[in-house]
């Protein structure tokens, strides 16, 4: 049988996609596959995308092995990170005054550099490789979801996307996506769900390892093998594990959206402790991303083993990926259990603009979907958290918004915080008040905007979640959903007469 490789270390996210449904044999630490040396055993290696250049979680022994793949032709395919811990070097300084430097294997020449991209691209074929032969001039689709995506250096390109936005902002333009070493054998790609979404680069691949029709039906068996493996744990190599069930009595998925009074709340946190707690328990959670930024539900895929799908960017605003009602089509169509929606920046960022959607306010009340409301008290102090939390739940109210509860996050005094919850139930009548302590992270990897270290952060949001807060009653708080459609611009404004 032909054996694929693929890279599962932490940091590495193996649930974003399917790879082409190629992976047989999983790579570890270690270096070995079937207790030998993997550049004997293995006929290629697909290295995921994820933060495994952040994470630094190459050892000498894997180093060593994807070297000698490569010195004897095997294939090796890096996607994202992957491709990123093939290059040279990463600077992930994107908020530092001065680079800040992450060496990678050597193999690909070129460095990596900040550049925010979250598209779905169409992408062209500009150059041959074991993955691209017989297609220069052939269009791909896939996604971006990167934070150091600009790629310099000498070596021979293979794949240009055509972006809309990159840094937050429209500039329309083509970037060089996918890059091959000299004997075309070691290719890297942003393009993620490239295999999945272009059956033709998958079929290369098996061309180039000479995968006969009987070896492709095995290497199909033995993926369906893998799969179960790695989604069976919560993250890489935690050793958490957990069965799937289906919710009785559930006709269709429950949901809940996580919001905020602003940005640098913590949502991203808390959304995804949560729902590593739910996986843990054995529910299937799909979690959804309002706007563009895809790179926020990450760390909750990470530990969810959930695909990146084309529904999981909410689209507002002319921004994002799919329109809602066509999102919940979609997922409605999937066997999840709960749907967690995470919201963007403030629930009421975006609300005046008259383009409808342009908020997480005008999604909730489209869906009448139950909301669980953020404040961080890191900024102005637990009093200034819990009077905006309290303000923003008036305003919802009167838009017609179904606020079930709210959370102080990052709170750094029990006293503070107990005065200012019986404030908050007094005003808003609310009895789901609950606080989270302030989390130690490092500086740096505790973000998906700059580093981030997924399972240090995940593992800490997910024990976070399961000592602060009461999953039983969230999960009692989420309901079915359906699209009712949106408010107009001139009903919104209605509410501030």
């Amino acid at each position: 049988m032909k054996k694929i490789g693929f890279l599962y270390v932490k940091g590495a996210v193996p649930g974003f996609e399917d790879f082409g449904h190629l992976p047989t044999h999983l790579l570890k630490e270690n270096g070995m596959v079937n207790g030998l040396p993997a550049h004997r055993e293995l006929d290629g290696l697909i290295i995921p995308g994820g933060s495994i250049v952040e994470s630094q979680s190459l050892t000498k022994d894997l180093k060593r092995e994807i070297r000698l793949l490569d010195r004897e032709g095997k294939f090796i395919l890096g996607m994202c990170s992957g491709f990123q811990a093939l290059a040279n070097k990463t600077d992930i300084g994107r908020k530092s005054p001065c680079p800040v430097e992450k060496e990678g294997l050597g193999l690909l020449d070129v460095t990596f550099h900040p550049m925010i991209g979250t598209d779905r691209v169409e992408a062209e074929v500009t150059g041959n490789s074991f993955l691209t032969e017989g297609l220069i001039g052939e269009k791909v689709t896939g996604f971006h979801c990167h934070t150091y995506g600009e790629i310099r250096g000498d070596a021979l390109s293979i794949i240009e996307s055509a972006v809309k936005r990159t840094n937050y902002r429209n500039n329309p333009r083509r970037i060089v996506s996918g890059v091959r070493n000299d004997d075309g054998n070691v290719v890297g790609t942003m393009v993620h769900g490239a295999l999945d979404e272009n059956p033709e680069l998958a079929r290369n691949i098996l061309k180039f390892i000479d995968a006969s029709e009987e070896d492709i039906e095995e290497i199909h068996d033995a993926n369906k093998i893998l799969l179960n493996e790695i989604r069976g744990e919560i993250g890489v190599n935690t050793g958490i594990r957990a069965d799937y069930r289906t919710a009785e009595g559930s006709k269709s998925p429950r949901a809940v959206m996580i919001a905020s009074t602003g940005s640098d709340s913590g949502k991203t946190f808390l959304t995804t402790g949560l729902a590593g707690v739910l996986r843990k328990r054995g529910y299937k959670v799909c979690v959804l991303k309002v706007g563009p930024d895809t790179r926020d539900i990450v760390p909750a895929l990470y530990l969810n083993k959930e695909k990146m799908q084309p529904y999981s960017s909410i689209k507002i605003g002319g921004l994002g990926w799919k329109d809602l009602k066509d999102t919940l089509k979609d997922v409605k169509s999937k066997s999840y259990d709960f749907i967690l929606i995470e919201g963007v920046m403030s629930i009421f960022t975006g609300l005046l603009n008259q383009k409808t959607p342009f908020s997480g306010a005008e999604i909730a009340k489209a869906v009448d979907i139950p909301v669980l409301l953020v404040a961080g008290c890191n900024k102005g102090g637990i009093e200034t958290a819990a009077v905006d939390l309290v303000g923003h739940t008036e305003i919802m109210d009167k838009l017609g918004l179904k606020t079930r509860g709210v959370i102080l996050n990052k709170v750094y005094d029990e006293g503070i915080a107990g005065s200012a919850s019986s404030f908050i139930k007094l005003r808003t009548g609310l009895d789901f008040v609950e606080t989270v302590p302030k989390v130690k992270l490092a500086e740096r990897g505790n973000t998906p905007e700059v580093e981030i270290k997924l399972e240090d952060f995940c593992l800490n949001a997910m024990r976070t979640v399961e000592e602060n807060l009461d999953v039983e009653r969230i999960i009692q708080i989420a309901e079915e959903i359906e699209f009712n459609g949106y408010d107009s611009f001139d009903d919104i404004l209605k509410v501030f007469k």
